[in-house]
Formats: C-alpha cells, structure tokens, sequence
C-alpha cells in the first residue's frame, strides 16, 4: 500500500511503515539526480510485496520518499541539493515520532550512503525513546560506490528513462578504502571529475533487475528477523545466520 494515496482508516493502525530515504546529487552525466530516491523506493514497494506473501497478516505501507539527503561530498557538482547531516537526523526524529503515533514498526531505507551518520543518529535517539524503529541500506559489497556498474543497471531496470548510457563513463576505478582519505577531504569532485566512483559501461536492466530482486529479499528477511546492532541497523540476513 502507498501511504501517500492511502485514505485515513483502521487499516492503516499498527501497519508496518517501510520509508524510502534518498538524495538530490549528481550521478555522473549519464544518471539523473535522483537515482537514490528511486532505487530506494523501488526496494521499499518490493518488500512490501514480498513481506505481503510471507506474512499476509502484517499490513504493510510505503511512505513518501525523502527526496533529500546529506550529500555534502557531492557538492562540487552542479545539481545536488544537501540538507547536512544534522537536518536530515531532525527530519527523521521528527518524522518517526509523527508516523509512531498510529503506526506499528518503522523501516527507514536509503539509497544514499551519505545518510548513514544521520539515520544511525536519528535511529539510536528514537530507539532510546521506546520507538520501533530501524534501518538499513541499498548499498551491496562488492557494488562500486557511486553510479558505476551497480546503480545504473539498478536504475536501467527501475527508471529507464532517466539513464544515458550513451554518456556513460569511467571513474574512479580505486578501491573504496584508498579513496576515503581524499574523499573525506575534498569530496567526490576531489578524486573523479565525471562524479563516477566505478565503471557503469556493461550496464544491463537485466542486470539491475537481478540487484533489485537481491535487495528486495535482502531486506525482507531483514525485516522479519528484526535483529539489530547497536545503531538500530537492522543485521544482515548471512550475519545473523538467517538465510536470506
């Protein structure tokens, strides 16, 4: 159910609240600035389906999505829109505590990793309140870090419209962990010019399509096992010995 074209009623008292969280912010030439956004709410209606045939009693709704994020590292790109880490843990304080006046648990989901300080923030200050609530990401090991391979066949399969493949470039082909130092210090601008943190050539809807399908079930077993570390991430399905 969409919780943006739901009318008020019982029916919506005690749901289950899966909320797409995303950013604003360049994604190369070839991607549009909001691919976090519709990735994550991509994910987020897949759940729902699959939470709806493994538990038919659980009622089940998307929110709206978060359309900005913390994407302070992308803001040497013209079109990204950031709202800062510290506004974005308000966002979710209060909007938690709103939803949690009718609502049963609460998921937060995001597509942006950049998200992660605020939520995990946000997550740990309504959990110490008494709210159930938790989080989790879109991100997979193994995926390039931002608008490579991964998110642009995420993107082909879910809003094809959005994508030039035809623009599609290189960038920075490095390993994560070395790129941090310069990451952190000057941003994504700092260590690529394209903005593109992998390579996106070889792109496939088939292949986003199989990413969206391992993320929808991924979260899924998430959500039904309920198991969180410390900052109300909800444990991986391989961690917490659940087979995803």
């Amino acid at each position: 159910m969409d919780l943006g074209t739901a009318a008020t009623g019982e029916h919506l008292v005690g749901a289950t609240v899966l909320v797409p969280l995303g950013a604003c912010e360049q994604h190369g030439a070839h991607l549009g600035l909001a691919t976090d956004s519709v990735v994550a709410r991509a994910v987020c209606e897949q759940v729902a389906l699959r939470l709806a045939d493994r538990a038919p009693q659980r009622r089940v709704v998307v929110a709206p999505t978060l359309e900005y994020g913390a994407s302070g590292e992308h803001e040497g790109f013209a079109g990204t829109v950031s709202i800062g880490t510290e506004a974005l843990r308000l966002v979710v304080v209060e909007l938690v505590r709103s939803v949690r006046l009718w609502c049963g648990p609460v998921v937060l989901v995001t597509g942006h990793g950049g998200n992660a300080e605020a939520v995990a923030s946000a997550t740990r200050r309504l959990r110490w309140e008494g709210h159930d609530v938790a989080w989790t990401s879109c991100a997979e090991p193994g995926w390039d870090a931002h608008a490579g391979r991964a998110e642009t066949s995420l993107a082909l399969a879910v809003a094809p419209g959005s994508v030039r493949p035809d623009l599609a470039v290189a960038g920075a082909l490095d390993p994560l962990p070395e790129l941090l130092p310069r990451l952190r210090a000057g941003g994504v601008a700092a260590v690529t010019p394209t903005g593109v943190l992998g390579d996106p050539r070889g792109a496939s809807a088939d292949e986003g399509r199989e990413h969206l399908a391992a993320l929808a079930a991924r979260v899924t077993a998430q959500v039904l096992a309920g198991d969180v570390d410390e900052h109300g991430r909800l444990v991986r399905p391989e961690a917490a010995g659940v087979p995803g």
